[in-house]
Parts: structure tokens; sequence; C-alpha cells
């Protein structure tokens, strides 16, 4: 069983690709580039694996199907996690108006009541004939907000909408495929002789599952 997946040696513009045993995190090869001519190659070279755990890269899908057509490939549990999470928060923010009859908020709260204060001050200046830009200069509101207040023909489906990160993404961290042992933070000149190390594959000729 092996995992494969790649990383960034400069961001949007060059990557490579890492092999590792997805059973003991042991790294089993370093291949220039994420393409799936260069893994295919890999793969042939090195044949055995039962079964692949990939992210949802086509190309190395595309890879594994050419170089290992019997062998099972599976997901990895970080994106399979944030695929979930990206579903969870898409669905939550699409039923955001349901929140005000599921859970009424308790009146007297302070929210509730600078929630209505203000929905009450943009929609008289709409009433008004003021546009939104000048709602928001004159109240001192953004204009994404008052662009949502006066979306909403009542004040209750505002006050207890959630709040949600602009990303969910952001607050996960990525585990790391083979976690540096022992290795500080050196000057450029070292981090480029660590990737040389890495660039060199330590696989035998011939690698078979376990």
């Amino acid at each position: 069983m092996i995992g494969v997946d790649d990383f960034a040696l400069r961001r949007r513009h060059h990557y490579a690709t890492i092999v590792i045993d997805a059973q003991t995190g042991r790294r089993v090869a370093v291949l220039p580039g994420r393409d799936a001519a260069t893994l295919e190659s890999w793969l042939r070279e090195h044949p055995g694996a039962e079964v692949v755990c990939r992210d949802g890269s086509t190309a190395y899908a595309e890879a594994i199907r050419r170089a290992l057509p019997d062998a099972v490939q599976v997901s990895d549990r970080w994106h399979l996690w944030r695929n979930l999470c990206d579903k969870v928060v898409f669905e939550v923010r699409a039923h955001t108006g349901c929140w005000a009859t599921a859970n009424p908020p308790r009146p007297g709260c302070v929210h509730e009541q600078t929630t209505h204060e203000r929905w009450n001050k943009i929609h008289d200046l709409l009433g008004q004939g003021v546009g939104l830009l000048d709602c928001s200069r004159r109240l001192g509101v953004a204009l994404n907000t008052v662009k949502r207040y006066a979306r909403m023909p009542e004040p209750q489906t505002l006050s207890i909408a959630p709040h949600l990160p602009p990303d969910p993404r952001r607050s996960l961290s990525r585990p790391s495929a083979c976690p540096p042992r022992g290795r500080s933070r050196g000057p450029v000149t070292q981090l480029l002789a660590d990737f040389r190390e890495l660039a060199t594959p330590a696989a035998p000729t011939s690698w078979s599952a376990t």
C-alpha cells in the first residue's frame, strides 16, 4: 500500500511528487513534477502495489490506472474530511434563512435590539429613496452589510444567522506525508541541500506492497 501526493517547491510554479509507504509512513521516492507520465513511469518500474492512496488529482488517477490496472485507488483521509466540511458549510449557508424559524432568538438580547435598530434605519432610508452606497456612508456600515439587510423582509431572519469562516479549508492543517525529523530551519542553501537529499530516491529497484 502506497500513498501519492504533490507538494510545492515554489507555490504556483514548481511542484514535486512524493511516494510513501502508507503503512509505515516511510518515504519511498520523490519525483520531479506532478504529471501523470512521471508517476506512471515510476509505477511501472516499481510494480507490486495493491492499494494506492491519493488525492483527487485526475492526473494521478490516470497514471495509476495505466500502470497498475488491478490496484485499488482510495482517497486520502485529509481530502475526505475537507470535502465533507465543504459540503456541510455549503448546506448550512444555503439554509441560513431557516435558522430564525427553527431556533428563534430570546427577546431582549443586545444583539437582537441592535439588529432591529439597524434594519429599521436601513429600510427607513431606502424608503426615502436613499441608495445603498449612501446608506452605508450615512450609517457607517459596510456596503455588503447594507445589502444583506436590504434583502431581508424582516429583521428576525438576520438575528441568528450563523457566523461561518469565509473558507473552512483555512482552519484545516494538512498533515505532512513525510514530516522532518530533527531538521531545523536553516538558510536557503541548507534548504536546497535538503531538497537534493530528498529528491534522491532511496527506494529499491523492485518494490512490492507489504
